[in-house]
């Protein structure tokens, strides 16, 4: 597989504590294209994992997604987009540290608020799109 990260000049790049937030663009030349639904932060057994702490969310969230990924052959250097919906996108940006983390790779990235996700303790989903060879 080949990606590469384009930042285009003309086109703004997102920094919040000194992290990049996300590419603009990912091109990738590869033969496996894997779709990860939203992930939420529930335990093996479906329970709210972090009620009230997006930083623990987003944590759980992440291993989520590690662990759906390493079902599909692939890691979290393999992400190519993530689309990122928060109840609080302050509270959000407050925890850039957390989703480099696991997100370093620089993947295009959309990050909307919304007013409520699947259960009223939950703060943060997000599903990622990953290419493998």
């Amino acid at each position: 597989m080949t990606r590469q990260n384009i930042q285009p000049k003309s086109l703004a790049q997102r920094i919040v504590g000194g992290h990049v937030l996300y590419s603009h663009v990912v091109a990738v030349e590869g033969r496996k294209t894997i779709f990860v639904s939203g992930q939420l932060a529930r335990d093996a057994q479906g329970g709210v994992v972090g009620a009230g702490d997006m930083r623990a969310q987003l944590r759980q969230v992440g291993e989520n997604i590690k662990a759906a990924l390493a079902a599909a052959g692939a890691t979290l250097d393999d992400i190519v987009k993530t689309n990122t919906y928060v109840t609080d996108i302050e509270e959000f940006f407050k925890h850039v540290d957390v989703r480099m983390e696991y997100f370093g790779a620089l993947p295009t990235s959309t990050t909307v608020e919304v007013r409520r996700l699947a259960h009223p303790d939950l703060l943060v989903e997000v599903e990622v799109i990953a290419v493998v060879d």
